[in-house]
């Protein structure tokens, strides 16, 4: 690092001449507008599976199958698989809001796991189930962005 005049290097505490530490720019607030949003919406998926889930395993009589589906699993069985993928959610989700950087990788992968429990889930509950495939869909999109935009 060369001082102003373009001479010799400025001299500092640091090894190798430099005058201080490096500094590699401030988070913009785009990106931790982007992290907040990520990581409340996953968190808002994550209970929505959770309680999604409890109602299927609770009482198997709150949902009502409708026509016949490929995908054909016992009404509680869904309900633990929205409760395991609703937890797992959770912690991540929390993770996003600490800014870990595994947890934006693995949230991108609970929201797409969590899109197709639910595309699966359609028959049982049709209309909340594609609500929460479009939340999923837009924690997936904001999860790309900051990894996406990170340096």
């Amino acid at each position: 690092m060369t001082s102003a005049s373009g001479a010799e290097p400025a001299q500092g505490t640091y090894p190798g001449g430099r005058g201080g530490p490096i500094e590699y720019g401030e988070t913009s607030s785009a990106a931790l507008t982007t992290a907040a949003f990520a990581g409340v919406m996953l968190i808002m998926v994550s209970v929505f599976q959770i309680l999604q889930g409890i109602a299927a395993a609770a009482a198997g009589t709150v949902y009502v199958t409708g026509a016949e589906y490929v995908f054909q699993l016992d009404v509680s069985t869904w309900g633990w698989i929205h409760i395991v993928v609703g937890a797992l959610a959770l912690a991540t989700g929390i993770g996003v809001l600490a800014t870990q950087t595994w947890a934006y990788v693995l949230g991108i992968i609970l929201a797409a796991v969590s899109c197709l429990t639910n595309f699966a889930f359609i028959p049982y509950y049709p209309i909340w189930s594609l609500v929460v495939i479009a939340f999923d869909v837009a924690v997936i999109w904001a999860l790309s962005t900051l990894i996406a935009n990170r340096r």
